[in-house]
């Protein structure tokens, strides 16, 4: 995955609401997150696994920065 990519998926997951990064499961959120990111970018196969695999991977950060927001938000 080339640094562009990483950096617009990375904003596409900052852009997300924090309810759907937080209520969805493991599968179906990587599943949106991917169609979100398609809607930005066309992919490949090859490029929707590394990134499906990418994600995979950082689940629980996705699910920790999610939740940061929530405090933010109620203190501000």
């Amino acid at each position: 995955m080339n640094p562009l990519m990483l950096r617009q998926l990375w904003s596409s997951i900052e852009n997300s609401q924090v309810n759907i990064l937080l209520s969805l499961d493991d599968t179906s959120l990587i599943q949106w997150l991917i169609k979100q990111f398609k809607q930005e970018q066309s992919l490949n196969q090859d490029e929707t696994n590394m990134i499906d695999n990418y994600l995979r991977t950082k689940l629980s950060l996705i699910r920790d920065i999610a939740q940061e927001r929530i405090g933010t938000e109620s203190m501000g």
